[in-house]
């Protein structure tokens, strides 16, 4: 009997795939809600704080292990052609944070154990989603490269010549960047949450994006100083700050896209 009642509920919780619309609709956002989604990220990170230093401590041995291959293999144009492109990969290894969040939301105690297990039960969808960003990726690489070639050659160039080669480097960048800013920006955190494939959950998030510029610019800016400063403690601050991001997209993701019409995901275990 209780079987039965069982697969009843499941089968009133079917969804007609047809019925949803092709992105999930996004709410009007406040300039400020950038700060609120931080400030909610830092409270998750005050909660979970072994999960949270254990994650961080592995984005800092990446960047590490990232730089020094990177300035063997082809010097310093190349680290920070690669070092600004780890950007791209960032949303995909931050995972499992978002999945420390969904824990806290719930009540849970946090289980890293259990963020490794989500991670892989999305394999299929994170690996569509990161051959997308892998192909961004090493043509941002690419780019960085070619764009050496606008560097001056002279041993003290003039301003108007450097302005140039920053400009060109500035203007590519701000590209690439943007591009996958929009696309990363809910998608992860969505198809964490809901049964969506990869297509729905960044079209989603580049809808929710361009709906919202102004809190947008406002999280990118965050997200900028964060890096700012992870650069300027020799990768130290990702530590802290990279957990703290990961946690406060997550609740970007809950703050801004409204997905009630798509079948959740499994519901987490209970602690214990």
């Amino acid at each position: 009997m209780a079987q039965l009642h069982a697969d009843e509920d499941e089968h009133t919780n079917v969804v007609d795939p047809e019925a949803l619309p092709f992105v999930a609709p996004s709410r009007r956002l406040q300039t400020g809600d950038p700060v609120t989604w931080l400030k909610l990220g830092w409270k998750d990170f005050k909660r979970a704080p072994g999960a949270s230093l254990g994650y961080g401590g592995f984005f800092v041995l990446i960047s590490y292990v990232l730089t020094f291959c990177t300035w063997k293999l082809g010097g310093y144009i190349l680290m920070f052609s690669l070092m600004s492109g780890f950007v791209f990969i960032a949303p995909v290894l931050a995972i499992g944070l978002y999945s420390v969040s969904c824990q806290l939301e719930q009540g849970l105690k946090p289980r890293l154990g259990y963020c490794l297990r989500e991670g892989r039960r999305h394999l299929g969808n994170e690996m569509v989603y990161s051959m997308i960003l892998l192909v961004i990726f090493l043509l941002w690489a690419r780019a960085g490269s070619v764009i050496h070639i606008f560097f001056p050659v002279e041993a003290n160039p003039d301003f108007s010549d450097l302005a140039i080669f920053l400009g060109i480097g500035t203007a590519v960048g701000i590209v690439f960047s943007a591009l996958v800013f929009s696309a990363s920006a809910f998608s992860l955190p969505m198809m964490l949450d809901r049964k969506v494939d990869t297509v729905t959950a960044v079209l989603t998030s580049v809808h929710a994006v361009l709906n919202n510029k102004g809190a947008m610019v406002v999280w990118v800016l965050i997200i900028q100083a964060a890096l700012a400063i992870s650069f300027l403690t020799a990768f130290l601050g990702l530590a802290v700050l990279m957990p703290v991001i990961g946690y406060a997209t997550w609740h970007g993701y809950r703050d801004t896209i409204l997905v009630e019409g798509w079948p959740e995901n499994a519901k987490l275990p209970a602690a214990g």
